[in-house]
């Protein structure tokens, strides 16, 4: 399984095309239209939610219902882009409109000038409109297709935040994955603590007024992984690297770790390791499950539990100084449309990464021309893991 997004922020529409999909998937699009408005939900999102309304359209790949095997095509518009249409047309235009609503002065956290001198680009709209995180958008509607995958085979995921703002979540060691979706349906702020709910979301609304943004920490969690996964025997096929790679190829993630994570430097290995136990009905387990579902670089059979470090968003009211690109004198930051946090929104980002770097690694480890034959290789290797 492989795919590709296109689309600029501003542009007329977003594009995924993804290949290796099994034949015979039974897909919902309204499934894929219910994540994609969990992206757009949260406390502390700014103007651009209320414009977008992503409904994903399919071109290609899916025939009544199921997939077909061949490539499938998934397209979100983008409302905004009636407002956009001169800025970001694709034909050469007039001069007097070239310099509109062009960006020199790059603001501190971003790609925009980094970007800039990498494609030698003057007006670093050119940057900024491909590294928003509006290209989420698609990654989320393919890790929702990648979802339906897992869900065939009886594995379940969700996320949730664990940190905002320096307001830490209290965390039951043991939170599964429909307790996480229970609590998480009824919070603004994607949070299973509930009782500090009201805290954070006046955070949220005084940092807005002060012109600030806020960062935090999302956790995915995924059960009922077969044990196997990834292996040890090369540097780039353990499964934990991948799932850290796709983690932190979302923007603004600066960290990430798995079950106790960084914590584990602090304490003693009898601490840490996860001691085995074995009975007739369920095999092999693990008695805690600090190292979040791996080892060795493959999955342990127990919940994979992976979070993630997400900055403060770089575009700020109160901006920073900065330098303008043409004159080289000191200036503001540039202010584009932005929310003062995204973190909740984060939280449905990676929990889509995981299960498309999760569908990925299923699609390569086992037979999966089409649905049928996958259910039953995933089942027999479930059974050959069992009776070790």
């Amino acid at each position: 399984m492989r795919f590709l997004t296109a689309g600029e922020s501003h542009g007329p529409q977003l594009t995924a095309i993804i290949e290796g999909i099994p034949a015979g998937l039974e897909v919902s699009l309204e499934k894929i239209n219910e994540d994609l408005a969990r992206r757009q939900g949260g406390y502390g999102r700014g103007g651009r939610m209320k414009i977008e309304k992503d409904r994903v359209q399919i071109t290609s790949g899916i025939r009544h219902g199921k997939t077909l095997g061949s490539p499938i095509t998934m397209i979100v518009e983008n409302k905004d882009w009636k407002n956009w249409q001169t800025v970001m047309s694709a034909e050469p235009i007039e001069e007097k409109h070239v310099t509109r609503r062009r960006v020199a002065k790059p603001r501190p956290g971003h790609a925009d000038l980094v970007g800039g001198m990498k494609y030698q680009h003057q007006d670093l709209r050119n940057v900024l409109e491909r590294s928003s995180a509006r290209e989420t958008t698609m990654r989320v509607a393919i890790g929702s297709l990648a979802k339906q995958i897992l869900a065939a085979l009886d594995i379940e995921i969700a996320s949730h935040v664990a940190v905002l703002g320096g307001v830490k979540a209290t965390i039951p060691e043991v939170l599964p994955v429909a307790v996480i979706k229970e609590k998480t349906t009824i919070s603004e702020v994607n949070m299973v603590d509930l009782e500090i709910e009201e805290q954070v979301k006046t955070l949220i609304d005084e940092t807005k007024k002060a012109g600030d943004t806020l960062g935090g920490v999302v956790e995915v969690r995924v059960e009922n992984v077969p044990a196997g996964l990834g292996s040890y025997v090369q540097w780039d096929k353990k499964l934990d690297g991948k799932l850290a790679q796709a983690m932190l190829s979302i923007n603004a993630f600066k960290g990430v770790e798995f079950g106790i994570g960084f914590d584990a430097a602090t304490l003693p290995g009898s601490k840490v390791m996860d001691e085995i136990t074995w009975d007739q009905e369920q095999g092999y387990r693990r008695t805690t499950n600090h190292l979040g579902g791996f080892e060795g670089g493959m999955t342990n059979g127990e919940q994979i539990i992976v979070r993630g470090v997400m900055k403060p968003i770089p575009t700020l009211y109160k901006p920073l100084m900065s330098v303008d690109i043409d004159t080289k004198e000191a200036y503001k930051a540039s202010v584009e449309r932005s929310d003062s946090t995204a973190v909740p929104a984060a939280s449905v980002v990676a929990e889509h990464v995981i299960a498309t770097a999760l569908a990925v690694e299923i699609l390569e480890h086992f037979p999966a021309d089409n649905m049928s034959e996958l259910k039953k290789s995933v089942a027999s290797h479930r059974q050959m893991i069992q009776d070790f």
